[in-house]
């Protein structure tokens, strides 16, 4: 009885796996990386940051020169800034070796301080965030963050699911910082992990302006610290207007607000915001993948300084 038990649970995740099919996302597996050497202006002390970037180029990016992913789809929140001629190197993204497993990316919330007299004084909060997209460096300014990166590649398919390994860590309450104030304010919610995965269908007028359908949404919030790796993790991909389902949550809403929408680069070479003017039908092509993972779920310069999420063998899932 127990042989014959056994026998027919085999047989039925032998069936049901025969009909998936699982692709690694493009240097998904988090174990090739480039390092990169940032100097940092004599008078904020003059330290070398080194920056780490998810590609295949082996040098180490020397001379504070700005990076161009070339080979490899992802960006990440460590970036290169030069405001008011100070040069300084921000770094939330790690490589984090694996057990046995190669390495996985470690995403730090994390508060960059600058102070120069009478030229400058800022505190600054950065979500550990890795993406699919371009940081357009170097950083200038912390006006309006998502203007300086192109969100989202070309992208045709229509997954399933996204499975990913993860842990985390969610630090506590969240803050406000971005100014002069040292702790900032306090938001009166505690910082959650993020991931979200939207496909939608782009198309750009001739005025250079760039709209877009939501194809398809998949999103997660981590509310509480699981401290072990937690392996083929799958968030569903949901096709069309999910405004009306059970699982549905205000911040899965269409991006149209200015504080909020995602941007890219047009044909004319200029960033400009993504639109999202409606939901779109699930037969309809798909144009875009945007991917996104993140330590802290406030929005820009909102988090808690304690919060760290791990990202490992990034898939998508394809049912057949």
């Amino acid at each position: 009885m127990y042989k014959y038990l056994i026998f027919i649970t085999l047989l039925f995740y032998q069936t049901f796996y025969a009909q998936e099919k699982v692709e690694l996302l493009p240097y998904g597996d988090m174990d090739k990386w480039m390092v990169r050497e940032i100097k940092e202006s004599f008078v904020i002390g003059g330290k070398t940051q080194l920056l780490y970037a998810i590609t295949d180029e082996k040098d180490t990016l020397k001379n504070n020169k700005p990076y161009k992913n070339k080979l490899s789809p992802w960006a990440s929140s460590s970036v290169y800034a030069d405001v008011n001629t100070i040069k300084k190197g921000s770094v939330s993204v790690f490589p984090e070796k694996r057990d046995g497993n190669g390495y996985a990316a470690r995403l730090e919330t994390k508060v960059e301080r600058v102070k120069v007299l009478g030229l400058i004084n800022i505190n600054v909060l950065a979500s550990g965030t890795i993406f699919l997209g371009e940081t357009v460096e170097p950083i200038r300014d912390t006006k309006n963050p998502q203007s300086k990166l192109i969100t989202g590649i070309p992208f045709t398919q229509k997954p399933d699911f996204l499975q990913f390994d993860y842990k985390v860590h969610t630090g506590g309450p969240k803050r406000r910082i971005n100014g002069l104030k040292k702790n900032g304010e306090a938001i009166g919610e505690n910082d959650k992990a993020e991931i979200h995965l939207i496909l939608q269908k782009r198309w750009e007028d001739e005025n250079g302006n760039v709209f877009a359908k939501r194809i398809a949404t998949g999103w997660q919030r981590f509310e509480k610290s699981v401290k072990s790796w937690q392996n083929n993790h799958r968030v569903e991909i949901n096709y069309g207007n999910i405004s009306k389902e059970d699982f549905y949550r205000d911040y899965m809403r269409l991006r149209q607000k200015d504080d909020e929408v995602f941007y890219t680069k047009n044909s004319k070479g200029k960033m400009v915001p993504i639109q999202e003017v409606s939901w779109g039908n699930p037969n309809e092509e798909v144009t875009h993948l945007i991917l996104q993972f993140s330590s802290s779920n406030g929005g820009a310069y909102i988090g808690n300084p304690k919060s760290k999420l791990w990202i490992d063998n990034v898939k998508l899932v394809y049912k057949e």
